[in-house]
Parts: C-alpha cells; sequence; structure tokens
C-alpha cells in the first residue's frame, strides 16, 4: 500500500466547500472521482483541515493510500487530466505510510486580498474582497502587529465552533499593500473556524477609522465576538501554505 501526499491548487468559488457533501459540488469529491479513474479504486481523500466555500487554496495538502504501481512523476498529470480545470494538483509525492495531512500538520499560513479601488475589478471580483473606501494602510500595518504571538482568540471565531480550546499561536501577521491591493497574511499554528475573515474584518475596521490599533489588545483579551470585526466575505481569502 502506497501513501500519496498531493499539493493542490483551487479557485473555490464554485464549489461548497472542501468537504464532500451530497447535494453541492465540493473539491473533496471531485479529486477522488479523478483519482479513482486513475487508479481504479475507491479512495479516501484526508486533507490538512476543510477550506469554506468560496475560498481558494495555492498549497492545500491531502492524502490518499492506493495500491496502484503508477509511476509518482505521472501521478499529478494523470490526475489533472480528470479534474476540471479551477482544481490542479500542484504536486505528487510517495511519502511515508505513517504520513496524515491533518494530524500532522503544524502549522497554516492564510492570505486574505482586499481591492482597494474605488470601483474594484470586473476579472478578479470573485477572487478578491472590494473594499472601495479609503483603507488607511499604515495604522492597519500597525494593528496587524498585536495579534502576533499565543492568545486566546475566542472573540475571533465563529459562533457554532466546535473547537473548545481557543487559544492559538500566530508566528507571523502582516499587511502588504501591491498597487490597489491591500494583502493581509497570517502565519499560525492552527486557526478556527471563520478567524482569518474576522481577524482581517477586524483590520479593515482600523483602516476605516473605526478601530485604533491601540484598541486591539483589549479586544483579544476581551474574547467578545461583538467587539471584533466583522466576517469578511470567502472568496477573498485564501490557504497559501500548509506546514508540516
Amino acid at each position: 500500500m502506497r501513501n500519496i501526499k498531493l499539493t493542490i491548487e483551487y479557485d473555490g468559488k464554485r464549489f461548497g466547500g472542501w468537504q464532500k457533501q451530497p447535494t453541492k459540488l465540493n473539491i473533496q469529491g471531485e479529486i477522488e472521482q479523478a483519482i479513482k479513474e486513475i487508479v481504479g479504486e475507491d479512495i479516501e481523500l484526508t486533507a490538512s483541515g476543510r477550506t469554506d466555500a468560496g475560498v481558494h487554496s495555492l498549497g492545500q495538502v491531502a492524502n490518499f493510500k492506493t495500491n496502484s504501481n503508477i509511476e509518482i512523476e505521472k501521478m499529478a498529470i494523470a490526475i489533472n487530466s480528470k479534474l476540471k480545470k479551477n482544481i490542479v494538483i500542484k504536486k505528487a509525492e510517495e511519502v511515508d505510510e505513517n504520513f496524515h495531512a491533518r494530524y500532522n500538520c503544524k502549522g497554516k499560513k492564510y492570505r486574505y486580498i482586499i481591492n482597494n479601488s474605488t470601483q474594484g475589478s470586473a476579472i478578479y471580483r470573485d477572487l478578491e474582497c472590494h473594499i472601495p473606501q479609503k483603507l488607511d494602510i499604515e495604522k492597519m500595518k500597525k494593528a496587524i502587529k498585536h495579534f502576533e504571538g499565543e492568545h486566546d482568540f475566542k472573540g475571533f471565531r465563529a459562533s457554532g465552533t466546535s473547537s473548545k480550546n481557543s487559544v492559538r499561536i500566530i508566528y507571523k501577521a502582516e499587511v502588504k499593500q501591491c498597487g490597489e491591493r491591500i494583502i493581509i497574511e497570517l502565519s499560525g499554528n492552527g486557526f478556527m473556524y471563520n478567524m482569518v475573515r474576522i481577524i482581517s474584518g477586524t483590520i479593515v475596521d482600523v483602516g476605516l477609522g473605526k478601530i485604533t490599533p491601540e484598541e486591539i489588545p483589549e479586544i483579544i483579551e476581551s474574547k467578545d465576538r461583538s467587539k471584533a470585526g466583522k466576517t469578511l466575505p470567502a472568496n477573498g481569502l485564501y490557504l497559501v501554505e500548509v506546514y508540516y
């Protein structure tokens, strides 16, 4: 039995998320079906974690077990030949039999992209969040640094989140400007449901002058969801990298 690790890129706009669902188009199901056509077996694909409807990936990681003897160098090409063009297997690797995409994950990097132009983009509208009001980039850069380190992020998770422990470590938090786009990047040991989108919404409120950078530590400490910013739309969010 071989253990195959996949690095996957996808445009999430037409999908109901990663997880297999009987009534919605989903990424896991599409890839599993493509692999089945290649290896001739029913396989179960295990991902580093689920992404929500509309969320994109530049580096999702998943693994599956197979008895197939297809050369690993040809595996990604073969699977891609059976996939929709909005999902691409970037790399296939044969790994130790004990490798588990979820349980061996040490951390992740996420990116949130904001188009801060007046009119927005017709072409990239499903790949970024449009905020026409001018954002104060310097205040946002100052505010984001307060999220670095170990904190209880209870106030930055969606209601109904199953995770009981809300303490997480953010290794690096940055705000960058690329022309008319503002990019928020967070690397950490784990993220709860909607956590990146809520942190990004809070940083946007700083950019709009609704919150000062100096208020961020107090908001984190409060553990009160109502004091943080709104949950930004899924279309601006990307899973960039998974750390092992």
